[in-house]
């Protein structure tokens, strides 16, 4: 990652940034089960008031574009209750910060925190499989593939593909 990034705990001013990086994402189709037409009322909700998530950004500080937000990730108990100890997460870089290296930033800050904060493990439930840059991003950073669910996801222009559960422990 370039050294003109720094991911920190987002902040409600944060909010348009965030939705600037999420929405290309979200409209695409290609990666989240979000509806494509989402609102941004209904996703900022599912994004930073979901119970129990801790959000992060990660900001350029560059004196040109300081505190534009360039990507954006969520952490939160995969299950309640009893599952609580297993954290689940979502990510997004948004288009000025593709190919710095961000994905894997936010992807190690996550989990660093996630286990900071006292989760055991962490759970992806839905990784589309033809998303093949996050795929191998997250088995670098030693998840597994424990099962994939055939036709899941319906993909906007390669119809139905599978969606990984992907694992890993903290």
């Amino acid at each position: 990652m370039t050294t003109d990034v720094e991911i920190r705990e987002a902040t409600r001013d944060d909010w348009p940034g965030i939705w600037r990086a999420l929405e290309p994402a979200f409209r695409a189709g290609e990666t989240y089960t979000y509806p494509r037409d989402i609102t941004e009322d209904d996703a900022h909700r599912a994004w930073l008031e979901a119970p129990g998530a801790r959000v992060l950004v990660a900001v350029s500080t560059t004196p040109d574009d300081r505190a534009t937000v360039l990507g954006t990730a969520k952490y939160l108990p995969n299950q309640p209750g009893a599952g609580s100890h297993v954290a689940n997460a979502s990510f997004v870089v948004g288009p000025d910060g593709a190919g710095r290296g961000l994905g894997r930033a936010l992807g190690e800050a996550v989990l660093d925190a996630a286990r900071a904060d006292g989760y055991r493990a962490m759970q992806f439930n839905a990784v589309v499989e033809t998303n093949e840059r996050a795929v191998r991003l997250w088995l670098s950073l030693g998840f597994e593939v424990l099962a994939t669910v055939p036709e899941a996801f319906a993909h906007p222009t390669r119809g139905l593909v599978g969606l990984h559960v992907m694992y890993r422990r903290l």
